[in-house]
């Protein structure tokens, strides 16, 4: 009794229960995450296994694909750093491109891995000097443009396949569905960007949730207002230059779907592009399950899958995955470490700022 009356006089002392509460609910959440993702790998491990299986085969293959691959996934990353820096307003390349690649290698390491990649991002770009109000509308801007531009690509494959293409149900369900969301995304993207009132209701209440969890620290005020200057000088930007959005949001996805052609060819398979393509969509979507690191297993299993019902052998399946995720996502990884290493050389540890709640990671090839 007499500690709890001492207590009741020292707020250092009474403070520390809310201080250890969080931190108990936070390491509780981690450990059921952890076993989420255990349970998940373990799930998709016999497909993985089947896959590293086949990596003494991929000596076999021409390595000029392999170079091809390489150079098609390397302009995939190029057309989202011009993507990123017309929605930033910035001429720079250097930290764009190094803030990218060190974000994308964190967002496949870590599982869920999307938002901490995102901050990290975010961190960088400030610390290069760029306004964090800036920064956080115009990655969020990039990630619904290029999610929107994925889900628009099975548009590309109706043609075949109202022309009588024959098609599984499982790819065609994926088309209409895709077609669909591709629909209701430009029509929310149409709202955002011609009407105030969605912005402000946001604002209101990503400000009121900040500051009700970040009692201690001052106050957020303006932020609906300097979300709507920031969508307006997007907006102006992309009024004038809209093509060049297109252009590189599309350029970026369909290089990266090339390199799965090229993957294709490289083991001898011809299937039709427009299966193929609806294999690819399949498999990027798989990729934002925040389960394993960067979807892990869970893409590789879909998108074998998805290859086989596109009319590809199961052994070419397997194979062309591998080769495909070889450049796509493990020649990533030590290109995001030197290019974070780059970026500390030339301006130091990035601060340890918070990302704006709203932002989200743009996307990867």
């Amino acid at each position: 009794m007499e500690n709890a009356a001492e207590s009741a006089h020292h707020p250092a002392v009474a403070a520390v229960p809310p201080v250890e509460q969080p931190t108990r609910r936070r390491l509780l959440g981690s450990i059921v995450f952890v076993a989420i993702t255990g349970i998940g790998l373990y799930v998709v491990w016999p497909s993985l296994l089947d896959l590293f299986s086949a990596w003494p085969q991929l000596l076999k293959l021409n390595p000029a694909w392999l170079v091809l691959m390489f150079v098609l996934e390397s302009a995939s990353f190029a057309c989202l750093w011009a993507l990123l820096r017309l929605a930033l307003h910035t001429r720079g390349w250097f930290a764009v491109a190094t803030s990218q690649l060190a974000s994308n290698a964190v967002s496949r390491v870590i599982p869920g891995g999307a938002a901490t990649g995102g901050a990290l991002q975010y961190q960088m770009l400030v610390r290069a000097g760029m306004d964090g109000a800036r920064a956080a509308s115009g990655l969020t801007a990039v990630s619904l443009i290029t999610t929107a531009t994925l889900l628009g690509l099975p548009v590309l494959s109706l043609p075949a396949i109202l022309g009588g293409a024959p098609v599984a149900r499982g790819l065609l369900t994926t088309a209409l569905l895709g077609a669909g969301v591709f629909l209701v995304a430009l029509a929310i993207g149409a709202v955002l960007l011609t009407t105030n009132r969605p912005l402000e209701v946001i604002g209101r209440t990503v400000q009121g949730l900040r500051n009700r969890i970040r009692r201690r620290t001052a106050p957020m005020d303006g932020l609906p207002a300097r979300l709507i200057r920031e969508r307006d000088l997007i907006r102006h930007i992309l009024g004038q230059q809209w093509w060049v959005a297109v252009i590189t949001s599309v350029g970026r996805s369909l290089l990266d779907y090339l390199a799965l052609m090229a993957a294709l060819m490289a083991v001898g398979s011809r299937p039709r592009p427009s299966l193929v393509l609806l294999a690819y969509v399949v498999s990027q979507l798989l990729g934002m399950i925040p389960i394993t690191p960067g979807g892990l297993g869970f893409v590789e299993a879909g998108l074998t899958g998805t290859l086989v019902l596109a009319g590809v052998s199961s052994g070419d399946a397997i194979l062309a995955t591998l080769a495909y995720r070889l450049v796509s996502y493990w020649l990533p990884l030590p290109e995001g470490l030197g290019a974070y290493l780059l970026f500390r050389r030339r301006y130091g540890a990035p601060p340890r700022v918070a990302a704006p709640a709203g932002s989200r990671h743009p996307g990867w090839p």
